[in-house]
């Protein structure tokens, strides 16, 4: 016996959103991102049953009693709920990196289109299901070939260790010359030693590869270590 699925249905709009949500988590599953697959359909499965409910019981209980009720009402403590899962995916790391910001916004992402399905907008989530797969997937591509230089650069964290005195600064016009912008210049002495240590963030071309300015940089004259960790 089968069950026949009608449109604008409840089974219909949850199995809608199942669908988009399993699309989302495997996106994110796929680049091993904190939010996977199962935290996306569970979020997304859930944010549809409670705005569903949130509207059925709204128009039961204006029904019952003939007083209005916000049918939204629940919904909205959904995307506050939401709002505290997305938190605990931002990672800082070393003082000055974050991640995590993409992961969270897709935790936002999985939660509105479960809202809109439960609501029974399920055409509108399907567009703006597609319209966030291109924003992240393909837009970025894009700009980056058509955009200005800068956005084809990375970031590098270096830390180079200096065995002569007031030569930062020679080091600094030397990673001029082989094109390493220099950001972001932290120095600091290490203690009963005449080692420098000289932290720096790097702006090079996405297109150039890590190992790549390890070794120039070891190279120069006065460097005696070099760190470096790729954003």
């Amino acid at each position: 016996m089968f069950v026949i699925i009608e449109p604008n249905s409840f089974l219909f709009n949850l199995a809608i959103a199942t669908i988009l949500c399993t699309i989302i988590g495997l996106e994110r599953e796929l680049k091993r991102k904190p939010l996977g697959l199962k935290t996306c359909l569970v979020i997304g499965i859930m944010s549809c049953l409670l705005t569903y409910v949130s509207v059925a019981g709204a128009e039961a209980y204006a029904t019952a009693h003939s007083k209005p009720m916000d049918p939204l009402r629940l919904a909205a403590q959904i995307v506050s709920g939401i709002g505290f899962l997305g938190a605990g995916v931002i990672l800082r790391r070393n003082n000055d990196m974050i991640s995590g910001l993409t992961t969270a916004a897709m935790i936002w992402g999985a939660g509105g289109i479960g809202i809109a399905c439960g609501a029974g907008f399920w055409l509108e989530a399907v567009v703006a299901t597609v319209l966030l797969l291109i924003s992240v997937e393909f837009l970025p591509f894009l700009i980056k070939f058509i955009g200005p230089k800068a956005l084809r650069q990375k970031e590098v964290k270096a830390k180079i260790t200096v065995n002569a005195e007031e030569k930062l600064t020679v080091i600094l016009k030397e990673m001029k010359k082989q094109q390493l912008k220099a950001r972001k210049v932290r120095v600091k002495d290490l203690r009963d030693s005449d080692l420098q240590i000289m932290e720096v963030l790097v702006l090079v071309d996405e297109s150039i590869y890590t190992t790549d300015i390890y070794y120039t940089l070891k190279k120069m004259e006065y460097v005696v270590g070099v760190e470096l960790e790729s954003r």
